[in-house]
């Protein structure tokens, strides 16, 4: 590769059609954020209301991301058969019809029926969303668009926060089915304005309509010349075959070649520890962590969410405007630093709190930060890098089901973790959870330091010979 192509100083402008394909691809990734964000408030209310035990509680709340798993599992073949576009319209339609079976739920079968729809849209979505924007996206660009689903996940989040606080007020039996139905309007939105964007150029072209994906090529390239450069390297990576429907890709995930071995590893290892890292479940009951501490008023636990929801949306924001600048590894190390760091602190204020009955001011504020440290260096690293990271890494034929059998493991430890967080808490309190949690934001560092090459700058097709050639793996920073 001429070096001359990778100087910074001479990185093109960011293209506007691009921008908007990623966006509007993107924003279906508010859905999931705000179902996390709102569930965090509105499960208060619902066990009020159904009367529910912590045990339905946390089945609850993590079925949603067990259930997941199946659209994941299942976005991958099916985004191959029916294309980017119209998979991610599927993945829009499915949580509409979750969010209304959950806004009108008579009962708490009724309710896990919706969060079990309501999920495998989800998967759809956390898969087809930063896989068409890394296929559409311009190499020297490319973080900042993948990094996009993520940031609108905190914006989701920050929504669900938001609405928590303005509907809280509102009679037991009533606030929180607006909380969890009012989802269905983004839905609606979305699966329109994707009715706008083009297909991804790299699916036209494995189903043989070259010429409809030079045109999406011209459109969200500098140039032509550009457009043509990245035209040749995508046909030649695809090979010959013409109208191919994803068959045979799981033979080769399940007998990989060294190479894919090591694409495999690294995607399903940032996937695991991305949820391993337990910032779902403290999301998800950041309420019940903060009244173990010693805010007990409803409003006020909610009014810290949203403090917490703003910086985990800053820092999304900044990592994703500094991703393409500095690199994947070294903002995923500083996130995953710091996250041990901000885990081991909230364990010794939560530690200290649970032996003392008067709770100083000083060591819920602790809490308080290092809990806002903690999603916050999360959206620094493993929150955005793990979407962007995960759909650039695997051949062009392999991408959407190797990407969606990361993304199962990201669901199923995803739900374990947060079907199991409040169990494992009572056990050995909050502080030994959050102690726990440290040590595997630890390893979790050793392992993408040995683990995940460098992938700035490099076009999806180049990626692939980082993982062949072992040499430049390590060089690569």
């Amino acid at each position: 590769m001429d070096e001359d192509n990778k100087i910074e100083c001479e990185k093109p402008p960011l293209n506007k059609y691009a921008l908007a394909c990623a966006l509007l691809a993107s924003t279906n990734s508010i859905l999931l954020g705000y179902d996390i964000g709102v569930m965090s408030g509105a499960v208060l209310f619902i066990k009020d209301n159904m009367n529910i035990s912590s045990s339905e509680v946390e089945i609850l709340v993590g079925s949603l991301n067990v259930c997941s798993l199946i659209g994941a599992l299942a976005s991958g073949k099916t985004s191959d058969l029916i294309g980017r576009r119209y998979t991610i319209i599927l993945s829009a339609a499915t949580f509409l019809i979750g969010s209304l079976l959950m806004g009108f739920a008579p009962s708490y079968p009724f309710l896990m029926a919706g969060r079990v729809v309501a999920g495998i849209g989800v998967g759809y979505s956390l898969m087809i969303a930063p896989v068409y924007t890394a296929e559409v996206s311009p190499a020297m660009t490319r973080g900042l668009l993948t990094s996009l689903p993520e940031i609108f996940i905190t914006v989701g989040i920050l929504l669900g926060y938001i609405f928590n606080y303005a509907l809280a007020g509102l009679p037991h039996h009533i606030n929180w089915r607006l909380m969890l139905g009012l989802a269905a309007l983004p839905a609606i939105a979305i699966a329109y304005g994707v009715f706008q964007m083009p297909e991804s150029p790299r699916w036209l072209i494995i189903k043989g309509n070259i010429e409809e994906a030079k045109r999406v090529l011209r459109k969200t390239s500098d140039n032509d010349d550009e457009a043509d450069m990245r035209l040749e390297e995508i046909i030649n990576a695809a090979g010959t075959t013409t109208n191919w429907k994803g068959q045979g890709v799981w033979k080769q995930l399940l007998r990989p070649t060294k190479p894919l071995r090591r694409i495999l590893l690294a995607a399903i290892g940032i996937n695991f520890f991305m949820q391993a890292s337990g910032n779902d479940a403290v999301v998800y009951y950041t309420p019940s962590v903060f009244n173990a501490a010693g805010i007990h008023n409803r409003k006020g636990l909610i009014t810290v969410t949203i403090i917490m929801g703003m910086a985990k949306t800053f820092f999304c924001v900044v990592s994703a405007l500094f991703l393409d600048n500095f690199g994947r590894r070294p903002m995923l190390l500083l996130g995953t630093i710091g996250m041990a760091v901000s885990l081991a602190g909230l364990g010794l204020g939560s530690m200290y709190l649970n032996n003392v009955d008067y709770k100083p001011s000083w060591a819920i504020a602790l809490c308080v930060v290092a809990v806002c440290a903690d999603v916050s260096f999360f959206s620094i690293g493993l929150g955005p890098i793990t979407w962007v990271y995960s759909s650039e890494i695997f051949p062009i034929r392999l991408r959407a089901q190797g990407t969606s059998l990361a993304v199962s493991v990201n669901r199923l430890v995803s739900g374990a973790v947060a079907m199991t967080f409040l169990t494992i808490s009572n056990k050995i309190t909050f502080a030994g959870t959050f102690f726990l949690l440290c040590g595997v934001m630890i390893v979790a560092t050793i392992f993408f330091y040995f683990f995940l090459p460098e992938t700035k700058g490099k076009s999806l097709e180049e990626i692939m010979a980082i993982f062949e050639d072992k040499k430049e793996e390590t060089i690569e920073r």
